[in-house]
This record gives C-alpha cells, structure tokens and sequence, in this order.
C-alpha cells in the first residue's frame, strides 16, 4: 500500500473509534447496551445483520473458493439470502412479541435455567471459534498488504510484511475497545456505515477488475473448464439445501442475530429488517465474489486467500486501497462486536447477576458487562492465534457450523413454535447428535477408533462424504429428534405456559417505542466526512482521478440524502 492508504486506513478506523465513544454516552441502562433501547430503526438492523454474517472470512474463505472452483461460492453465499427470507416470514416477529431484553430471557423462561447456562457456553465456544477464524482471515489480508522496514518489532522476517500475530492482536484490540464502549448502539452504527462503504467500493472494483481482462467476453473465454457450474463435487446439491436449512437455524435463533429482531420498535420492523437482510444476499454475492473470479485469469497461481485484496491492488488507485482494506477490516469487526456484545450481555445478566449479585443497579452491571467483553475478547485473540494448526480457515468455517449449528439452536426454533418439546428436547439433540458426530468423524476417520474389518467400508464412505457426514449430524439427526418428540410428546411444556404469560404481559403493558433518528445523523455525517477524504485523495493520484470524483459524488448525495429526508420527516411532524 502507499502513504495515502495508510492515512486513509489510520483515518477510517479513527472515525470508527470515535463512533464508538461517542455512542458510550448513550448507554444509560444495560437495556440501552445490550439491546440498543429498543429503539433501533428497521434498516439499522437489517444492514447490522447483512454485515453480522459478513466478514473477512467472506473475502478469504469464499474469496479463495471463487477464485478455485468457480460460481459455486457465489452459489452458496445465496443460501443465505434464502435462509434469511424465510426467517423473515416465519421467525422474526416472534423475537420481538416475546417482550424479552436478550435471547437468553426466552431459553430460560421456554427451557429453565439449566439451558441457559448451557446454551451460554456452547453457544460461547461455538460463535468465538466462528469470530476467530474471520479475525484469523482478516489479519491474513492486512499482513500481505503491509511491509515493513528491518528492524520493525512487528515485522516478520519471514515475509518482510507485518506479523500475523501482530496483526490479530493489533486489529482485535481495536474491536475490543469500541465495543466495550459503544454497545450495541456502536455495533449497529459502524455496521451501516461499513455495509455503504464496502459496498460501494466494490461496486466500483468490478468493472474495474472486467476491464484489465479485456471485458467480461474475455474472463468468460479465459476461465478454467467448469468454473460457471453451481455445484462441484464437494458443494453438492444435497450441501446447498442442507446449508439453507443450517443458517435458518443459525439466523432464525443464533443469539448475536436474535438481538437484532429484540432491539427494533416493532415486530413488523423486525420483519422488515430480516427481509432486507436476505434481499441483499441475494444478489450481493455476485458482486463480492467476481474479483478474484476474474483475477483467476490474471494469475491462476496466486494464493487463494489474497486473491480478493491481490485483485483490489491490481486496479483501485491509491487510496482507495486503504479505504477497501478499511472497509474489510470494518466488516470483520462487525462480526466480532455482534458476538462480543451479545455474550458480554448473557454473562452479565444470566451469569453474573443472577448468580452473585442479584440486586446490583445497572451503572454496576453496565461496568462489569465491559469487564466481560474485554475478557472475551482476550479468549477471542488467543483463538485466532490457533487458527492455523486447526487445519486452516476454509475447513474451520465448513466443519463447525455444518456439525454445532443444527444441534444447538434446531431446539430454540422448535422452542418457539411448538407447545410440547420442553428441556429434554435440547439434552436428547444435543447427546443423539454428539454421539453420531464423535461416531462418524472421530471413530470412523482416518486411524479412528472404531476402524476395523467390518467398520472399514462405512470408515472408507464416511472419509469419502465429509461434507455430508457434517450435513447429516448437523441437520438430518436434529431435526429428525426433535421432529419425533413433538409426535410423540402430548402435554404442554411449562416453558410455553410461561412464555405465554410474559407475551400476555407485554400486550397488557402496552410499552411502545419509536425509532430513534441517531442513527440516520450518524452515517449521514459519516459518509460526507467519507466524500471529502475522497476528493481529497484526487492530488495524490496521476491516474483514477474520476473513479475517486466519482466514488466521493455518490457518497456526497447519499450522505445529503439521509440530511434532506431527515429534514422533510422533521417538516411532517
């Protein structure tokens, strides 16, 4: 990178800093922290939860399998959207009915305290090897981006470019801050701006990226056989259903993604947002992935996991690299806030209050909820570091959420619809599903356990079909266990008694509230701070002049936009 990008870099991440402070004066309740007061607008949440599923683990692991196999990672990226839009429809008003502060409110009332406590620490340790792996692959980007001189202390001598390890401490320290600070408040405003921001500039990187091949006639005629095919033989079409199925599970009941349906004014905004959400994974993906599609053609032997950010050095002036760089950087961080803050609330409240201090007033919870996002945080960057010696990130991402997503929150969804599965649903899943999983992937794999002259075909076809052993344990087993106890189960849980009342509770109470204007405020002066660093870049650059007036001219309408529309809702009232 040059000078001008590290200043934009150093620039872009100060103002999210700032975002973040300034957002900590907001927090006057734990209510305000961890569920942003319930005054969170539609879009907020929706574009916080479009970037909560998006990180630097979109640009390296899927990056790396666009540029490998083709299509078929646009293809699976679009599950998302589907998974989302029926999330939308059947699950997110429920979320917001419930009355509830945090996800973990409702577990205990559907399934007792024993669940929570439960679900907090699977849950933990599941989302925080998911964050690592995106903290992992973001540091993967920014080193190969970043030289430094001999003499350095985070220099790697290996490579010349800053430490990995360095990077992940460095660049998750920063996330760690803000997010103590600001809250929720602060993850879904630097969410919206990020979402624009990176958005934008690879809007803007496509045509870019067509036109150093010659157009997009060019990349079509130059790319490897079978690179447009929807399907490969790993990501099959049974993966590609069983991956909806497994992020309907993840988005319909995954806490971090459940708070963003808690903390709107309304359950038809809570509709609204998760809507917008799947609407723009529906197309977005293509826009995100075709870089280091088209840059397989420039270079079929790169590394797959810089290919996105080697295609973005290939074609944006300088700059804008630092402004992408920050952007990925943003959307990693976005991730890791969502689950900091999310955890920091159920340990606070759940965990800490209930269990050592029952009748500590909110100023006291408010500080020790930031002890805990500190203390995860801590947890986090030290995962990161494992990263590599798991089998790296691309396998990482696959095996984990296939085999822990469908036995861990198949039951809350379950929970939410039907009166009869009660605590014994999450034991019986969760045990049925570990075992298969222990059975399959430990026993039967390679020098397992169980390995002998009879198990040796079922060991050979389970090595074989990793990806549909991951499917069958994470998705068929579940939702066959849960799908059973429902039949066969005739009485009303307790659970759904409770739940009941509490929804009777919240009708009765009446408790309304509007959505606050802040956040328009916020990403509007954002962008336009955005738009002059734009055109300010314009000396700097012998080429690229109109890719940065042009690039500066959208975010100056978008950001005077919200300021018109502000000012015309203010006329109305």
């Amino acid at each position: 990178m040059h000078t001008v990008d590290y200043f934009v870099l150093i620039v872009y991440l100060a103002g999210i800093f700032l975002v973040g402070l300034f957002l900590s004066t907001k927090n006057k309740s734990t209510s305000d922290m961890f569920a942003a007061g319930g005054e969170s607008p539609w879009w907020t949440s929706g574009l916080s939860s479009f970037m909560t599923m998006f990180s630097a683990g979109t640009f390296v692991v899927w990056g790396g399998i666009a540029y490998r196999l083709g299509l078929v990672a646009v293809v699976i990226n679009l599950c998302y959207g589907v998974a989302a839009i029926l999330v939308g429809y059947f699950v997110a008003g429920h979320w917001k009915r419930l009355g509830v502060r945090t996800p973990a409110e409702f577990i205990e009332l559907r399934f007792g305290a024993s669940a929570v406590q439960f679900y907090t620490w699977a849950m933990m340790v599941f989302r925080i090897v998911g964050v690592a792996v995106s903290l992992y692959s973001l540091s993967i980007v920014l080193v190969a981006m970043m030289p430094l001189p001999e003499g350095n202390p985070l220099r790697d001598p290996a490579t010349g470019n800053l430490s990995l390890e360095w990077a992940i401490v460095i660049f998750g320290g920063i996330v760690v801050i803000y997010t103590m600070a600001g809250g929720l408040w602060a993850v879904l405003m630097t969410d919206v701006l990020q979402f624009i921001v990176l958005n934008l500039a690879v809007i803007f990187i496509v045509p870019l990226a067509f036109g150093s091949v010659g157009g997009v006639g060019a990349f079509i005629e130059r790319a490897p056989e079978g690179f447009f095919a929807l399907t490969s033989e790993r990501y099959t079409v049974f993966f590609l259903l069983g991956w909806v199925v497994i992020h309907f599970f993840m988005i319909g009941a995954e806490w971090a993604f459940a708070q963003r349906f808690i903390c709107v004014s309304s359950e038809r905004d809570a509709k609204k947002s998760c809507y917008l959400f799947g609407g723009l994974y529906l197309f977005s993906p293509l826009l995100w992935l075709l870089p280091p599609m088209i840059y397989r053609t420039i270079d079929p032997n790169a590394d797959p996991q810089q290919a996105y950010i080697l295609s973005c050095r290939a074609v944006l002036p300088a700059g804008m690299v630092g402004l992408m760089v920050a952007a990925m950087f943003s959307a990693t961080a976005s991730m890791v806030s969502s689950q900091l803050n999310v955890f920091a609330g159920v340990l606070t409240d759940e965990f800490y209050r209930r269990l050592f201090k029952p009748a500590a007033s909110d100023r006291h919870l408010m500080r020790v909820g930031r002890g805990f996002t500190v203390a995860l945080g801590a947890v986090l960057i030290g995962v990161s570091l494992l990263i590599p010696y798991l089998g790296g990130a691309e396998k990482v991402v696959v095996a984990v959420t296939s085999l822990m997503v469908g036995p861990l929150l198949a039951p809350t969804i379950w929970g939410l619809f039907s009166k009869r599965v009660s605590l014994r649903a999450i034991w019986v899943t969760v045990a049925v599903s570990f075992v298969c999983g222990l059975i399959l992937k430990i026993g039967l794999g390679e020098d397992g356990f169980l390995v002998n002259t009879l198990t040796q075909p079922l060991a050979d076809w389970s090595q074989a079909n990793g990806t549909l052993v991951d499917l069958i344990v994470g998705v068929v087993v579940p939702v066959g266990i849960l799908s059973v106890l429902h039949l066969t189960q005739r009485q009303t849980a307790s659970g759904w008694l409770r739940v009941e009342r509490q929804v009777s509770e919240v009708i009765s109470a009446g408790k309304v509230t509007e959505a606050s204007s802040l956040p328009a405020i916020i990403v509007g002066g954002c962008l336009l701070v955005c738009a002059v660093l734009m055109f300010g870049l314009i000396p700097f650059n012998d080429s690229g002049h109109g890719i940065l007036a042009t690039f500066g001219s959208v975010l100056l309408l978008l950001g005077g936009g919200i300021f018109l529309t502000l000012k015309l809702q203010c006329k109305e009232i």
